[in-house]
């Protein structure tokens, strides 16, 4: 299986629009371009969903569980709040790199907290729109070594 998906929970499809200072110039749509070429040039694919609902986003976890190698999830402000998704990771085999553009360790302090990295393979935060690059790279080499 060499498909992965790329989840972004409330807010994200403002990318390039809000907190500029913060989140960049980017847009989404960027993001997932970038992406979809780098899963072809490793010969996967990429699927991308977008929601500002958290039922949405834990029924998305529920359907892509066995359907893909890894999740991509920046779950944004659900990241501090959400059981409801932190229990949806632990419930799928399927495993998720929690990812956010900006360093939330180092912003205020209701940020510092995750509800759901205990529960994800790992957790890439700071980098800008490259942290989703440094996610999907991580399941990207692991599947070109194991094939």
């Amino acid at each position: 299986m060499n498909r992965l998906l790329l989840m972004n929970g409330p807010n994200i499809n403002l990318l390039g629009k809000r907190e500029k200072d913060v989140y960049g110039e980017f847009t989404l749509q960027t993001i997932e371009k970038e992406l979809i070429d780098l899963a072809h040039q490793y010969g996967g694919e990429m699927d991308s969903f977008q929601s500002n609902h958290e039922g949405d986003l834990t029924d998305c976890l529920h359907e892509a569980n066995g359907q893909y190698y890894g999740i991509l999830f920046n779950p944004a402000a659900y990241t501090h709040t959400s059981i409801a998704l932190r229990d949806a990771i632990a419930a799928i085999d399927t495993p998720v790199i929690e990812v956010h553009i900006s360093n939330v360790h180092g912003r205020e302090a209701f940020r510092h907290q995750s509800m759901l990295a205990a529960e994800c393979y790992g957790q890439i935060v700071g980098f800008g729109k490259d942290s989703y690059r440094l996610a999907a790279l991580a399941f990207l080499e692991k599947m070109e070594r194991t094939d």
